[in-house]
């Protein structure tokens, strides 16, 4: 296999693998043993070690001498303190990209915000769209992409994509939760584009919260109908 093959089949592995853990075909703590993989994913142990440590460089994964690769813990307390990182580090990016973003910029904002909008969530067979998962993420780094502090934006996307794995709390998804989604990434769109730095960090911190506070009252349902059962 010659090194652009063998890039190019290790990015689709990463891809598949991160699609599945955030729509929780690989459960919050499960073991991804590489054994195990090689025949769900038809990919070679070699390909696997290079696809598993990019998901712990996306916070989606964890490794430990001895136990392997699994995919990350969740609970409510992570998820606030993770929550907190989150509207610190990316308000903070976000004003940056706002006052120094290009015209070019505007452009790519502006095309992601349509390939975003145009994108169904979910598919056939109700779990989320990967063409949804793959929009949203660009959406949200071309938003942060006008500043230019790169270990900045790399810290803000990592934070994010951690806090995709909390969507196995919710018994149905977070967009379709009494909100309205589009509106709120149409809103952070506007705001962007018209320079708005005050209105922009109050619209993606409103973002950030609400879904927290969605997934914290779901897990908070499924706890006490949990305890209910065992009564």
């Amino acid at each position: 296999m010659t090194a652009a093959r063998s890039t190019t089949r290790v990015e689709d592995v990463y891809q598949r693998l991160r699609a599945d853990i955030l729509n929780g075909r690989h459960r919050p703590g499960s073991r991804l043993r590489v054994e195990a993989l090689k025949d769900d994913y038809g990919a070679s142990s070699g390909v696997l070690r290079e696809a598993l440590p990019r998901l712990v460089g996306q916070g989606l994964a964890t490794f430990a001498p001895q136990q392997g690769f699994r995919v990350i813990e969740v609970s409510p307390a992570a998820l606030r303190d993770l929550t907190q990182a989150r509207v610190v580090i990316e308000t903070h990016v976000v004003a940056e990209s706002l006052r120094d973003g290009s015209i070019e910029w505007e452009s790519d904002l502006l095309a992601a915000h349509h390939n975003l909008a145009r994108a169904p969530f979910a598919g056939a067979d109700g779990a989320i769209n990967e063409r949804w998962l793959s929009a949203h993420a660009r959406f949200h780094q071309v938003l942060l992409e006008g500043c230019r502090n790169q270990r900045l934006r790399e810290m803000a996307t990592q934070l994010r994509e951690s806090s995709e794995v909390y969507r196995c709390w919710a018994r149905e998804p977070t967009e379709h939760s009494g909100r309205d989604i589009a509106a709120e990434h149409r809103l952070l769109c506007e705001r962007a584009i018209e320079r708005d730095v005050p209105g922009t960090v109050e619209a993606l911190r409103d973002h950030i919260e609400r879904t927290t506070t969605i997934l914290l009252d779901e897990y908070g349902r499924r706890r006490g109908d949990l305890d209910a059962d065992r009564a």
